[in-house]
């Protein structure tokens, strides 16, 4: 089934935003020691591009928007590194086993429908030895915002392009296969509701 008009053409742009220049500091912390190749599972507008290392010869980009590679190219053209786009789903990737040396996730969990799938592919494709270096948002310790977070996410998500403000990151990464090695906890500018961010690196062994 086609991607509603909003979600396939209005959500990017609006993502772009409230993703935008405020997350660069964050943006750039969870790149750093990326290098070879990289598959980027929510590739989005680019904004992972600009803070990507000299050592990534290539990277590889899924996303469901296609809208995303037009609002990108400047940001490709001007890191000068190859960008090959290789589908729409990161349920499914159409890589072979053990064949990127890192993946690259950025606020992308909490929207991909069968997360569990996803991040199986995810260690799948990823060489051993290789790492999963993620920020997300995700469900908050407290329990009284992880209550709110259950009641306001149905509606939500509907909204949101499909997005869960109340997945648990650091247990479905681990529950997909991978050792995590750092990882960090936060409230991020905003409330607990929407800004309780998980941001780490995850090795496949």
């Amino acid at each position: 089934m086609p991607m509603r008009f909003y979600e396939a053409q209005v959500l990017p742009r609006v993502l772009d935003v409230l993703l935008g220049r405020h997350t660069d500091p964050i943006r750039a912390r969870v790149a750093a020691g990326l290098s070879g190749e990289v598959l980027e599972v929510g590739f989005g507008s680019g904004r992972n591009v600009p803070h990507l290392p000299a050592g990534v010869t290539r990277l590889v980009a899924v996303d469901p928007a296609t809208l995303g590679q037009r609002m990108a190219s400047e940001r490709i053209s001007a890191r000068g590194l190859p960008v090959e786009f290789v589908g729409l789903d990161g349920q499914s990737l159409p890589l072979g086993d053990g064949s990127v040396d890192h993946v690259l996730v950025t606020w992308t969990l909490c929207t991909i429908p069968d997360v569990d799938r996803a991040l199986r592919e995810m260690h799948r494709v990823l060489r051993p030895g290789g790492s999963l270096r993620f920020v997300e948002h995700g469900r908050s310790p407290d329990e009284r915002s992880a209550r709110l977070q259950d009641r306001v996410t149905p509606v939500w998500k509907r909204a949101v392009g499909g997005c869960h403000l109340n997945r648990p990151i650091p247990e479905l990464v681990a529950k997909a296969g991978f050792e995590i090695e750092r990882l960090e906890s936060y409230r991020d500018n905003g409330p607990e509701l929407f800004a309780r961010f998980y941001e780490g690196v995850a090795l496949r062994p």
